[in-house]
């Protein structure tokens, strides 16, 4: 028994550690990933997005990145009152392509986990207020169009992140909220 103990500790430890690995994309540029990104497609454990995920549509994701290699977003959704506004911003950490979000209330860890640059991209993020914690998955395209194709490798992806189809939402187009796109709007 005493020697088991050690073993099993140390298995759940790697399994706790191996659960906690979410790839980054190789060689990732800031400059490249830069620009407006449409939210194609989501898949959440979060229980505010599972309430909302069926009346949700595409929204706007416009990346920047600050002189010193933090990830400045600012999301535009369409919700049925109008255009709701975020802006957030991630600090770099020592991996390109994952970046950290903390505020006082809550925690984030986001990972670019794969893109083209010019068509997709697939981002994870972990949300942690106070003892709870939620994981979402999106498909992030440049254009509101997303081939069958990559709508499968996302769907194939979700349960390799803890989550399940059940999660998923797939975003309508929309023509809402494009305004938010131009220059000198905040």
């Amino acid at each position: 028994m005493t020697v088991v103990l050690p073993s099993l500790v140390l298995a759940l430890l790697c399994l706790l550690r191996a659960g906690a690995e979410v790839p980054v994309q190789p060689d990732f540029s800031s400059e490249k990933f830069a620009g407006t990104w449409h939210v194609a497609a989501a898949a959440s454990n979060c229980s505010v997005f599972l309430k909302m995920k069926d009346v949700m549509k595409s929204s706007i994701g416009i990346i920047s990145f600050t002189p010193e290699g933090d990830l400045a977003m600012k999301l535009i959704w369409p919700l049925t009152d109008g255009c709701q506004k975020f802006e957030l911003l991630f600090q770099r950490t020592g991996q390109a392509g994952h970046y950290m979000g903390m505020s006082v209330q809550e925690k984030k860890d986001l990972h670019v986990m794969e893109t083209d640059y010019t068509h997709y991209a697939f981002m994870h993020e972990v949300q942690q207020t106070g003892q709870k914690s939620s994981t979402a998955l999106q498909l992030l395209m440049r254009e509101q169009d997303v081939s069958p194709q990559l709508l499968q490798k996302f769907e194939e992806l979700i349960p390799t992140m803890g989550l399940t189809k059940d999660m998923l939402a797939i975003l309508p187009k929309t023509g809402e909220c494009q305004e938010g796109c131009q220059e000198g709007t905040g």
